[in-house]
């Protein structure tokens, strides 16, 4: 994290803090601390949010699911539910799988879905099929799930969703709209997992989603889906890929509107009585834990949103606006401050370079700050991975953007050919944690010495 360069005290101090504010919101968006809190065990009843379940009145207790999280998640439930327990299959993104006792854990790419999630996809829901009304099913979810579970609905290839989510991913959609896409491609997302087995189900989510959205996290596989074929075809029109993508999505959507195809399963559908979605865990929490560690290092702290959405580039403009305020008047929060802000913003991508929301934001930023003194910005994935990249974000100063000048860098060129990755890899500022087993959003943070 730190630059090469010599360090003045103030510089020093701002990328310790940024260090401790980051590992204080990993911390708080542990998987398995989440869950545990969440799942309660009292003998053979178990307890999930305000409804109770007697594992003795099922023949079968098992578990699936998907997300970077869903392995922690899978190793605490099995130490919660003991012997009653037994096993089951979740897939993860490559490189995060971690030790369970009785649960396989199966690894497939993200954010491209591909081969090894189909058939990870394949072997859940054949084990979901052969549940019947006398078993009981926990549902593991967090970020990621859409990708992780590929599952074309009939007459669409798993080369069909890679190149509709490779589109989706470039043209700047928000996740709901991604997902709203997403589920009407599918076989098992917007409410299908739940509708392919006859068991009771629990989902344990952990929420990557802005207002923590059932139907958008993992593309909601347990939950009714209110979106339409049409709003999936009107969402391609808008962000103009509706004729890139391959002509079989056109047809099989096309075929939904004309009500030829099955829709999703709507709100008020009968099989969500014997459904409960559990949120265990979100965003919120790791912005009120990054202030909570700023206050305890002596910072005033102001909490602006956990629902920030948009262009990176943009909603760099307004924390740019936000440092000159405080460096000019002392508000809306004065020195030393810490301003925190969680979401998810996106990026058009219209250039060949490389990097990913965070870093195009932190670039963004520098350009805003050039000169401050005593400001820094830092943005991070909680992933630890930030877009295609093994980066999980990047900070930057008041002389970031001096730095790279004198590297002979432009950085405006740069931004504008979305290349964040390389200019941080020359001027330095790169965020690394590596995997870190969870995902609840971005995080942006502005430090004011």
């Amino acid at each position: 994290m730190r630059p090469a360069t010599r360090q003045s005290h103030p510089q020093r101090t701002a990328h310790r803090l940024v260090d401790r504010l980051v590992r204080a919101a990993l911390a708080a968006a542990d998987p398995q601390l989440a869950l545990r809190q969440a799942v309660k065990r009292v003998g053979a009843v178990v307890q999930v949010g305000v409804r109770r379940y007697d594992l003795r009145a099922y023949d079968r207790v098992v578990a699936v699911g998907a997300g970077k999280a869903s392995a922690k998640m899978a190793a605490a439930l099995e130490r919660c539910l003991g012997s009653r327990f037994e096993g089951g299959q979740i897939v993860v993104k490559s490189g995060y799988a971690s030790p369970t006792k009785t649960i396989e854990v199966l690894e497939a790419g993200h954010p491209v879905p591909n081969r090894a999630g189909q058939r990870g996809a394949a072997r859940l829901m054949a084990l979901l099929n052969n549940l019947s009304h006398r078993d009981l099913v926990f549902v593991l979810l967090s970020g990621g799930a859409s990708s992780l579970l590929p599952a074309p609905a009939a007459g669409l290839t798993l080369s069909d969703l890679r190149q509709t989510t490779r589109l989706l991913l470039a043209c700047g959609a928000s996740i709901q709209e991604i997902n709203t896409v997403r589920k009407h491609l599918s076989a098992l997302q917007g409410g299908r997992l739940a509708a392919a087995t006859k068991a009771r189900v629990v989902s344990l989510i952990l929420s990557d989603v802005l207002g923590d959205d059932l139907g958008s996290i993992g593309s909601g596989p347990t939950a009714p889906d209110a979106t339409t074929y049409a709003d999936a075809s009107e969402i391609l029109r808008r962000h103009e890929i509706y004729r890139s993508v391959p002509v079989e999505v056109r047809n099989h959507l096309q075929a939904g509107c004309r009500g030829e195809r099955d829709e999703t399963p709507k709100p008020g559908t009968a099989l969500f009585r014997r459904v409960q979605n559990q949120i265990i865990g979100n965003n919120a929490g790791a912005v009120q834990a990054v202030a909570r560690a700023a206050r305890q290092a002596g910072f005033h702290t102001l909490n602006l949103t956990t629902r920030l959405t948009g262009e990176a580039r943009e909603a760099a403009k307004w924390f740019g606006a936000i440092a000159k305020e405080i460096a000019a008047t002392g508000k809306p929060v004065r020195r030393p401050a810490c301003v925190v802000a969680g979401g998810e913003l996106t990026v058009t991508v219209k250039g060949r370079g490389l990097g990913g929301r965070a870093q195009e934001f932190a670039l963004a930023a520098a350009m805003e700050i050039a000169g401050l003194p005593n400001v820094w910005i830092a943005a991070f994935g909680t992933d630890g991975t930030d877009g295609p990249t093994d980066a999980a974000g990047a900070h930057v100063g008041g002389d970031t953007v001096l730095r790279a000048t004198r590297l002979g860098l432009d950085p405006m060129a740069m931004l504008a050919r979305n290349d964040s990755y390389g200019f941080f890899k020359k001027v330095g500022g790169h965020l690394r944690t590596g995997p870190t087993g969870t995902n609840v959003n971005d995080l942006y943070i502005l430090l004011a010495l």
